[in-house]
């Protein structure tokens, strides 16, 4: 029965150790349902959050999970709206690593919410002077986008695709599929940038503090800038990690060679704003309030000057440096160096704008707020990624993700 829904022309592992393998990221997934179920009943004591930190740990990890998702957007965007026809052999696999970030935040929320039962509160009673509330209706509408991206390769799978209604249903809606990238582009481009834009607002918190072009602060931009930058280069690893697993080539090297190429401008033109950001707020926004550089850096060793320089140079300039030269996407070794280096940048950047921002001080008789997660807070973070993983295997093994598997691997 199993062989029957695998794609045809196309070697799976052994059902027996595929079986064992969610079953060892199962447990970690009951681990983390475990710890999520304990916040629904007892409430969010189960956290160490505090006075000092009202979200934490959670939001970095949405804030993360969404910027590296990114790549379904801007992978979406240029294979379809600009025309880079040879990404149609990545976009399945972003599209479906863009579904698991997106659903993994979201589930996030409805763990950091406390009542997720009360979740429709934010559509029905909607604060319309608050970011959140646009960010909350596109990240569920961008979601719904890509459900609707994920479903097609759903309906590829050998044994649906047999069923007339829904070959003819997946063949319509990969012909509109131009449509829907555009809108998640669209919606996209919002909730990125207002995830950046409520640190850019809070001007009791001066390290987060930007001023702005018309109504929006400069992380606005930047965190969507960022993303688009950074999410690609998630596409990549992810896929560079599957070839790895399944000891299996699964896409060309002139896809990833083109992604890369793109990303690494993309986050060298980032690395140049992010610098100038840096240097504006550092030496006019901040003293405007009374505030040196040194005060935000010193004083505490795990947000030294070192999270400044591991962030723009170490993972934002070495990275985009490697990805704009021919030499640097053709090296394997020197590529995923680079990938890697960039999905950390943006998750420390994520971190440094969530965390950073509660732990300075602000007044003269505060101290650095320094905060550690509990237990339930790290299972609930690592939950979304064993249900990625999991989501990633069942895909693999059961649908058409990779258009070049046949041709690169064929089957004696």
């Amino acid at each position: 029965m199993d062989s029957a829904l695998i794609p045809k022309g196309v070697r799976r592992c052994p059902l027996g150790h595929f079986v064992l393998f969610l079953a060892v990221v199962g447990a970690v997934l009951l681990w983390g349902v475990f710890a999520m179920v304990l916040c629904w009943i007892k409430g969010l004591n189960q956290t160490n959050m505090n006075d000092y930190y009202g979200f934490a740990l959670w939001i970095w990890a949405d804030l993360a999970v969404i910027a590296l998702g990114g790549g379904a957007f801007f992978t979406g965007f240029l294979r379809y709206i600009i025309g880079k026809d040879e990404l149609k052999n990545i976009i399945n696999y972003a599209v479906l690593i863009g579904f698991i970030c997106y659903s993994s935040a979201l589930l996030i929320l409805a763990i950091d919410i406390g009542q997720p039962l009360r979740g429709w509160f934010i559509f029905w009673h909607a604060n319309v002077h608050s970011m959140l509330t646009e960010v909350a209706f596109c990240l569920s509408c961008y979601f719904a986008v890509l459900t609707i991206e994920y479903i097609p390769l759903i309906l590829e799978n050998r044994q649906a695709d047999k069923v007339p209604f829904f070959h003819n249903l997946s063949h319509n809606m990969h012909e509109i599929m131009a449509v829907f990238a555009a809108t998640g582009a669209f919606l996209s481009f919002f909730h990125q940038g207002s995830l950046g834009g409520v640190t850019g607002v809070l001007f009791g918190r001066p390290f987060g503090f930007r001023e702005g072009v018309f109504i929006w602060p400069w992380t606005f931009f930047l965190f969507t800038w960022s993303a688009a930058a950074c999410g690609p280069c998630f596409t990549i690893l992810v896929t560079k990690i599957t070839e790895a697993v399944t000891k299996k080539k699964l896409v060309k090297d002139n896809v990833i060679e083109l992604l890369a190429k793109i990303s690494g401008w993309m986050l060298l033109t980032y690395f140049v704003a992010k610098t100038i950001d840096t240097w504006y707020w550092a030496s006019v926004t901040a003293p405007s309030m009374g505030f040196f550089l040194s005060d935000f850096y010193t004083g505490n060793p795990l947000y030294g000057w070192w999270i400044l320089v591991t962030e723009i140079v170490v993972c934002g300039l070495v990275p985009a440096l490697i990805l704009i030269t021919e030499r640097g996407r053709k090296n394997k070794t020197s590529l995923v160096v680079a990938v890697v280096l960039a999905s950390i940048g943006v998750s420390l950047n994520r971190w440094v704008m969530v965390l950073q921002v509660m732990a300075v001080p602000v007044m003269s008789f505060d101290n650095w707020a320094m905060y550690f997660p509990s237990w339930q807070e790290i299972a609930t973070t690592i939950l979304p990624v064993a249900y990625g993983i999991i989501l990633i295997g069942i895909s693999h093994r059961y649908l058409p993700i990779f258009p070049q598997e046949k041709e690169l691997n064929p089957v004696d």
